[in-house]
Parts: structure tokens; C-alpha cells; sequence
């Protein structure tokens, strides 16, 4: 008795079950399909077709101020606004940036004035003699003169004649030393005006002065650190000349340096700006290419304008070349062009076209029909394309994707054979979906 009640419960499960599965398809049975069209409105906007790179924020001219002479920084000078000079402090042209210990200096300067003077009293001490010796030199001719005379009337004996013409001839000599000394002497005037030149110079450049007006962008010493200058000036200031006129030096692979001309338009966003666009001009290409990791790069400097100031040295730049740009014209994307509807859908003749240069659009203009619209495709930047047609405008539905979607006969039906555990499907904001009737 116990088997058979088991058996009969058995029967009754599987028979309610069975039942259930009926009624379900039964029910699926009675939903009808729907269609529907997913669309999106048409839109002007710009269609740009650019090359992105990545480049550094650079002031247009920086100048290196460096020291000339050895020493130790004895104090900074005082920029425009009155402060000590500091990193970013605004100077003027000819401004005191610091002041190197000129004790030594003035030192030389002194020895060198000494030595110039020295050298004008040699002078006029040459010239002195000069004068003696032509003296002596007129008197010994004249002896000499005399002395042949008398020689010759056997008056004067003959040593005597040859002492006298000894003397004129030693006189002639001492004239000759006497010039050498003059020369010697204004010989050593002009290396002490020269000792005199370098000392005072030296002296002058213990005051480091802003070659330009600019601003500070690095002070790589402080108070009573010692300079020492060898061959190269050694650095002291980074001045930055005009912060109006910036560059970006932008680093470009081999295979987009092609395309990249002077004079080209450029944009570019900077993360301290992420919501802020600068505009810039191609200057130069510079031809020192490097090569790392077997990748060639050359370095593109791009002219900025920054009259706001808001950029500054040492940005990262987020770079986009202008290769061609279509400025408020009709664009979809590449998406939308390769959408091909079932051809039940289509109302009339698909118009013959060439891709990629034509395209066909569709548009709802009977419910449940899709008419299809020939384009002309402009410029095609890999993601959206530019649109040509005087059939179809902006605000113009085109419809972009078609979906099928379960309707039943009743409400109550609808409900029955809906599944609780499918997820609901996110809607889109920029599109809409129109029901086929």
C-alpha cells in the first residue's frame, strides 16, 4: 500500500510538471515579436584627423647666468619688486642677481693701475735719455769733426783723433739703447693697460647681473658658497625671458615625422589643465634625432602663446598635430556606416555606392520601414567621418541598430512569461527606441 501511494504522489508531480512546462510555452507561443529601432540624432561637430604625442613645456628663450670669476657669494641683490632675489622673483636688465667677495680683485685692480703707471714713468725716462744721448751725440760728432782736422795737420796725435771718433760712435750707440728703451717701455704701457683692462673687468663680473628682463627659474647657489669657474662659466641662474612665449619640445616617432610641417596647428591639454586647451604653431624640426630601444625620435618645438600665464616651464604636454581638421560639419561614427538592416526592413531601392568615399544611411520615415540615404564620406579620422548630403540634416533620426523584443497577446500573459532572473538592460541616453506597429 505504501508503494503505491509513493507511485501515485510520483505521478501527480510529474504531471503538474509537465503542465507547467506547457503552460509556459503555450504562453510563448502567444507573444508576438516586436521590433525595434535604436536611433541617434544627427549632430554637427568637428571631424579632426591629427597625430598625438607627448611633449614638455620649455620658455621660448632661457639664458644660463653664469659666474667668470672665482669666489665666495657674499649676498643676493634685490629684484623689481623690492625682495631678495629668490626662485621666481621678476628682475630687470642689469640688476644685481648676486655679488661674488671682490676683496682679491681689487687687489689686482690696484697692482694693475701701479703697473700702468710704472710703465708711463719707463716712458718718460726713455725719452729723457733719448734727448741726452742726442746731446752727447751731436758733441762727440762735433769732437770727432774736430779732432780728424787737427789729426791731419799732425796738431792732435792720432790716438787722441781715435778716441774722439770712439766716442762719437758710442754716443751713437747710447742714441740707439735709448729708442730700444722707449720702445721697451711703451711696450710694457700696453701690456699694463691691458693687466689694468682684465682687472677692472674682473671686478665687475663679482657683480652678476641679469642679462635680460625676465624671471628667476632656478638659483643653484647660496650665501657663502664658493663659485669656481673654469673654462665654462659655471651656473648660478636660470632666467627665463619672456613667460608670454613659451615652447613645447615634442617628442615624435619616425613613422608621423612625415607628416609634420612648420607652420602646422597644434592643441594640446597639460594634466595641471585637464579641461583646458592651448593652441600652438609648428617652429622647427630639429634634425638630432635620437634612437632608443631601436625607436627614432626627433624633437618638434611648438610656439605657444601664454599671455594669460597660465602655462608654466616643465608641463607635460598632451600633444595633437593638425593634420586636416572639418570644423561644425555633420559626423557619425564608422559604426553607423557599416549598419546594414535586414532587407525586409528596406523600403525601396538601396542606391548604388562606392566605400569608401559613399555610404548609406537609414532613416525612419514609415513606421517599421527604413529608407536608405546615399552620403558622401569628407574626412574619416578612424572613429568618426565627416557627412555630405542635402537630403538629411542635423536633429535628423538615423537609426544605428535594430533589436526584437516579446510582446504578448495580454498583459497578464506578459507578465507570466517574464524571467525575474534576467538583468534589465541598461538604458541609452542618446538614443531611442521606436516600437515597429
Amino acid at each position: 500500500m505504501k508503494k503505491f501511494s509513493k507511485f501515485f504522489i510520483l505521478i501527480i508531480v510529474i504531471i503538474a510538471v509537465i503542465l507547467a512546462i506547457y503552460k509556459f510555452f503555450f504562453n510563448s507561443a502567444q507573444a508576438t515579436k516586436n521590433i525595434v529601432f535604436t536611433t541617434e540624432v544627427l549632430q554637427k561637430g568637428d571631424v579632426i584627423r591629427s597625430i598625438s604625442a607627448t611633449g614638455t613645456v620649455e620658455p621660448e628663450e632661457l639664458i644660463n647666468v653664469g659666474a667668470q670669476v672665482n669666489g665666495r657669494i657674499m649676498s643676493f641683490g634685490i629684484d623689481a619688486d623690492g625682495k631678495t632675489v629668490d626662485y621666481g622673483s621678476r628682475v630687470k636688465k642689469g640688476a644685481v642677481l648676486a655679488l661674488i667677495d671682490d676683496v682679491t680683485y681689487k687687489s689686482d685692480l690696484k697692482t694693475a693701475q701701479a703697473a700702468k703707471a710704472q710703465a708711463t714713468a719707463s716712458i718718460l725716462s726713455a725719452e729723457a735719455s733719448i734727448k741726452e744721448c742726442a746731446a752727447n751725440e751731436i758733441l762727440a760728432k762735433n769732437n770727432w769733426a774736430r779732432a780728424e782736422k787737427l789729426s791731419k795737420q799732425k796738431i792732435m796725435s792720432e790716438s787722441e783723433a781715435d778716441s774722439a771718433k770712439a766716442a762719437y760712435e758710442s754716443a751713437i750707440a747710447q742714441s740707439a739703447k735709448a729708442r730700444a728703451s722707449l720702445e721697451q717701455a711703451k711696450a710694457s704701457l700696453l701690456s699694463a693697460e691691458a693687466a689694468l683692462v682684465k682687472a677692472e673687468r674682473n671686478l665687475e663680473y663679482c657683480s652678476i647681473v641679469s642679462p635680460v628682463d625676465g624671471i628667476i627659474i632656478d638659483r643653484r647657489v647660496s650665501i657663502g658658497q664658493t663659485v669656481v669657474s673654469n673654462q665654462t662659466a659655471s651656473s648660478i641662474f636660470l632666467v627665463a625671458k619672456d613667460f608670454k612665449k613659451m615652447q613645447v619640445w615634442v617628442s615624435v616617432n619616425e613613422a608621423d615625422i612625415g607628416d609634420i610641417k612648420p607652420g602646422m596647428e597644434v592643441q594640446f591639454t597639460c594634466d595641471a589643465f585637464p579641461n583646458e586647451f592651448f593652441k600652438g604653431v609648428v617652429h622647427r624640426i630639429r634634425m638630432n634625432a635620437t634612437l632608443s630601444s631601436n625607436v627614432v625620435t626627433y624633437i618638434v618645438e611648438v610656439n605657444a602663446d601664454n599671455d594669460n600665464l597660465r602655462l608654466i616651464p616643465y608641463l607635460t604636454a598632451n600633444v595633437k598635430f593638425i593634420r586636416d581638421a572639418r570644423r561644425n560639419v555633420l559626423n557619425v561614427s564608422n559604426s553607423i556606416l557599416r549598419f546594414r538592416p535586414d532587407a525586409n526592413l528596406i523600403e525601396g531601392e538601396i542606391p548604388p555606392h562606392k566605400l569608401p568615399r559613399e555610404a548609406i544611411l537609414y532613416v525612419e520615415k514609415n513606421q517599421g520601414k527604413l529608407t536608405p540615404v546615399k552620403v558622401k564620406v569628407g574626412l574619416n579620422n578612424g572613429s568618426i567621418a565627416e557627412i555630405i548630403s542635402d537630403e538629411i540634416k542635423a536633429g535628423d533620426k538615423i537609426v544605428v541598430g535594430i533589436s526584437e523584443e516579446l510582446k504578448n497577446s495580454s498583459a497578464s500573459a506578459s507578465e507570466s512569461t517574464k524571467n525575474p532572473f534576467l538583468p534589465t538592460p541598461p538604458k541609452r541616453s542618446n538614443s531611442k527606441k521606436t516600437p515597429a506597429k
